[in-house]
Parts: C-alpha cells; structure tokens; sequence
C-alpha cells in the first residue's frame, strides 16, 4: 500500500455504507486512500491550554511534526493558497484546520474558512483537529456547518494522569492547572465526542503515547472513547519538542508502537500509517510538498524575474552556450507576462572559444542581474556556478515558457 506497513484487515468489519462513502477519500481515515492528497491550512494560531510536549515554533522547515509551520494565514490567503494548490495537486481530497494552535480557539476564523471552502470547493472533505477544550461550547454549531471528519486529541481519562501531560488549561478566561484543569479538559472533550458520534460526525482520537506518563493507560483511553462513538484512534508515539517539559522523554519504538496499536485493534479501529504532520502539510501522506509552496503570499504579490533561454520565444529550447538574447519574463499575482529580450554575445561560439569566458559571463550576469532565475535546456558547469554565486537560481528544463515558469516559481528561495 506504499505508505503502510501494517494492515489490518478487520478495519472494515462491521462499516456501514455511510461510513465507507464519508472515508472512500479521506487518506488519515482510510489507508486505502492513501494516493490522495491532503493540505492542512494555518489559520488557527491561538491555542488554550498549554501541553507538556508541545512547542508551536514557526519557520522551521525541518521539522515535521503537529504545531509547526512556515506561515499563519488569513482568511482570505487560505482560500487563495487553497485556489493554487488545487490547480497544482489534481488529487487533493481533504482540507484540515489542524493549528498551529488549535482550530476551536479561533472558531470565529475556523467557521468563515469552513463557509468559503463549502460554498467553492462543495466536493471537498473538510477535518477539524481539535484539543476538545471547546468542543461542548461548539458542538451545535460544527454539525449545522455540515463538518463530518472531527480529530480529537484525547491523551488521558484520569486526571491524575492528565496533570502531568498538560500545563495548563485556559477556559472561559480563567487558568485552572493540575488536575482540576485535566478533569474540565476530559469533561468536554467527552461531552463533544457523545454529542458528535450520535449526530454522524466520524471522530477520530489521536492518543500521544508518552513514556512513564500514559502508556500503561492508552487501552482505557481506547475503551472510553469507544463507549462514547469514536471512529478510530490514532496512537501516535511522543516527539520530543525542544524546549518542553518533555524533551528529553525517551522514543517509543515502532515495535512497541505497533505492538499497543494491533492490541487495541481488537476493540477498535486504529490507523498504523499517520505521518505526524505538520500544521501547513500539503500532498500525500508521505510526500509532503509544503516546502513547494512556502511563503505563498509573499510568492504570490512579489515581481519575480525570470531569464528564459528561448529560440522562439515560446519554448524553453536553448542551450544556455549558444543564446544570443535572453527573454526576459515576470510573475506577479499568479500572472506572467512577457516584458523584453535583450541581446548578449554568445557565450560558447566553438569548441576552441570555450575555455576561458569569465569576462563574458560578467556582462552576461550584469544583463540578467535583475532576474531571480534562469530557465534553459542545458548549462555548463562554470557559468552555473556564476551566476549561482551573484544570486541567480538555475533550471534545467525543456517547457512551454509560461508552464515552466509555473512549475518553478514555488521552488525559488
């Protein structure tokens, strides 16, 4: 199945029809699904309670784990990014709000996203991840907006044990700690789940599995959140956040993992292939492209330069050695246009002249230091080097100018 290393084959026992239809989609609710794409939208920066193994740090590119991500956006971003991505990625199925705080804590942004998405893109599946600190207040409302998919992170039923996973909880404008503030947690986590499994929303727990905290009591949290109508659960081992209570907690092993996860199989669905993503993750489950599309709107409003290695002006079908011109193009708010072509001494004009031609690439790279990029068929090596080295990115690629230009305007730095 690509992504999964495990499948376990009762998963569909006992699924009713409308089940299957609200899954057939969806990658994290069904890992037969797993060729379709997902894209999470960063509009929910705040969060209200404050757990131990959480660090919502943005800009860092290489991290993949929930709460981080490249960008917050807005409203009306959202929709923009969500429009360019779906031009990108033909196989985008699902939409989820999944932070980086929490999609709850801003209901207000999460509920206008959710409206425009529905009104635009009707044949999208929309997922909410939430703490479930807010769920009871909001219950009502995510059912009149048609939402199906709910993720809820539900780590503990003891509130001994949940005191040591969460900080703090902030509810209704006030800071309740220890257990008083696990038991307010639980308590509308589970009056949410009820209220949403009865009325067919598929919720799906994520459990984090911490080591010396929850791990002797994930089976109760699995037989709980059952009783209550969960779907399935996702039991997902801890990632050690730097600057957290639990940075140094130890790894759960994939064997130990998988070992919890097939026995709990036995009462419930479990998903054995989830990636932990990121709260800006865009593509397959294990093809993350977020890096494609990072800082889309300052991308999006910048004037990029393009240098295009061209003999008609149509293609990009030049030799970077035999141009004679440069077609200089320009990206702006998703629209190319055509602004000149300037002429230049051939850099390679026979074997015997091209040995030496550093004085010639520094008129060639004054010609084109307006430009963030050059596109051409082929480049050799010194002149890539040049031109790299005074801020010039390079592309080797044979396309029609405006397709290239596409396809490459989200991989400039």
């Amino acid at each position: 199945m690509g992504c999964v290393d495990y499948i376990d084959n009762s998963f569909y026992e006992n699924m009713s029809n409308r089940e299957m239809e609200l899954i057939k989609e969806h990658p994290c609710y069904n890992f037969k699904a797993h060729n379709n794409a997902r894209m999470h939208i960063p509009i929910a920066p705040k969060c209200n309670i404050q757990c131990n193994y959480c660090n919502r740090k943005y800009d860092c590119v290489n991290e993949s784990r929930p709460g981080v991500t490249s960008e917050v956006l807005t409203t009306r971003e959202a929709i923009e990014k969500i429009e360019f991505v779906k031009q990108k990625i033909q196989n985008l199925s699902v939409i989820g709000i999944a932070g980086p705080g929490d999609a709850l804590a801003n209901w207000e942004n999460t509920k206008e996203v959710v409206k425009l998405i529905k009104e635009k893109y009707p044949n999208i599946t929309i997922c909410l991840s939430t703490n479930g600190l807010m769920l009871d207040k909001y219950k009502e409302e995510i059912i009149k907006l048609g939402i199906k998919h709910i993720t809820i992170t539900i780590n503990s039923i003891d509130k001994t044990v949940g005191s040591k996973i969460y900080e703090f909880v902030k509810y209704e404008d006030k800071i309740y700690k220890g257990e008083e503030g696990a038991e307010i947690l639980q308590e509308n986590q589970f009056k949410g789940l009820k209220y949403l499994s009865e009325n067919g929303v598929l919720c799906k727990i994520n459990i984090v599995l911490i080591k010396g905290i929850n791990d002797e009591h994930i089976k109760e949290v699995v037989d709980k959140v059952k009783e209550y109508g969960a779907f399935m659960t996702n039991i997902m081992p801890l990632i050690p956040a730097k600057g957290t209570r639990f940075e140094d907690n130890p790894l759960v092993s994939k064997k130990e993992l998988d070992k919890i996860r097939k026995e709990c199989s036995l009462d419930l669905r479990q998903m054995f292939h989830c990636q932990q993503c990121r709260a800006d993750a865009i593509g397959k489950l294990t093809e993350d492209k977020s890096l494609e599309f990072k800082d889309f709107t300052r991308k999006k409003t910048e004037r990029i330069r393009f240098a295009i290695a061209s003999k008609d002006n149509k293609l990009i079908n030049q030799h970077f050695g035999h141009v004679d011109r440069f077609y200089i193009y320009e990206y702006s708010n998703d629209k190319i246009k055509f602004v000149e072509e300037r002429g230049i001494e051939k850099y390679c004009s026979g074997k015997e002249n091209c040995d030496d031609k550093i004085p010639k690439m520094d008129l060639i790279k004054d010609i084109v230091k307006d430009c963030k990029a050059l596109l051409c068929v082929r480049i050799g090596y010194v002149p890539k080097k040049t031109l790299r080295k005074n801020g010039i990115e390079i592309f080797e690629t044979y396309d029609l100018i405006e397709e290239g230009i596409k396809k490459i305007v989200n991989k400039i730095d």
